[in-house]
């Protein structure tokens, strides 16, 4: 991935986090990203069950394959699989939301 996409897509997930917790629970969850090669994984940071410490859920992947973005899901077991219903498409903004909608109950717990 060229550096005026990471910036380009930096930038869009910067705006997209400030927007999905709201701000009264913004101190409990936090939504974070990290970039490897043509791979952005999307995570959220939350309280763990222990008190005092957190856990990191990755909710999903995104990756740009062939000029489109591919999205994936992560299992039980740390293995990540394509989603079939989300059809690869040129736009990352696209994927992200579908990503956000959910609307099968995959990504968002």
């Amino acid at each position: 991935m060229d550096a005026f996409t990471k910036k380009r897509i930096e930038k869009i997930l910067d705006n997209y986090r400030e927007r999905k917790i709201p701000t009264h629970l913004k101190e409990e969850f936090e939504i974070r990203y990290k970039f490897r090669g043509n791979t952005i994984t999307l995570l959220q940071e939350r309280p763990s069950y222990i008190p005092g410490s957190r856990v990191e859920l990755l909710i999903a992947q995104f990756r740009l394959e062939d000029n489109k973005w591919k999205v994936y899901w992560k299992d039980s077991k740390d293995r990540w699989h394509f989603v079939d219903d989300i059809k690869p498409d040129e736009s990352f903004e696209t994927q992200l939301m579908i990503i956000d909608r959910d609307s099968k109950g995959i990504f968002w717990l």
